[in-house]
């Protein structure tokens, strides 16, 4: 895996890129040191990370159930240690399930999504990130 990191402006603006896709990533600092919100701050692309990779598996989990899922998102929160590197200390991700979902089913295919197949997740928590999560189905 491979990924290139390029300076757009004469500030702190990057676009990044992967050889697996041909979209641009934009990234900023914040304004504190030369940001201009022109794109996501790094620390928020971890939560991004966190979210996607639960969510990959736990939607496809919920197709292998069966499960009538007609929408999904995921809000995540992270709390950061003062002291530099500010550090996450503790994350919570809200799953957001609209549909036909049994709740146990749901249960399942997150614990499963969440703690078994999710690398970021395992990544953070071997850090020693405090990650939890609910699931609201309405």
């Amino acid at each position: 895996m491979k990924v290139e990191l390029k300076r757009v402006n004469d500030a702190v603006h990057f676009e990044a890129s992967a050889l697996s896709s041909t979209v641009k990533v934009h990234i900023d600092g914040s304004p504190d040191i030369g940001g201009q919100g022109l794109g996501v701050r790094p620390m928020e692309m971890v939560l991004m990370a966190l979210a996607s990779c639960s969510s990959l598996d736990l939607v496809s989990i919920l197709k292998k159930q069966k499960q009538d899922l007609q929408d999904f998102s995921v809000s995540v929160e992270g709390e950061r240690r003062e002291q530099i590197p500010t550090i996450f200390t503790k994350i919570h991700m809200t799953f957001n399930l609209k549909g036909t979902v049994d709740q146990d089913k749901a249960n399942r295919a997150a614990e499963l999504a969440v703690k078994k197949y999710c690398s970021v997740h395992d990544m953070l928590e071997a850090g020693g990130v405090e990650i939890t999560y609910s699931i609201n189905i309405n």
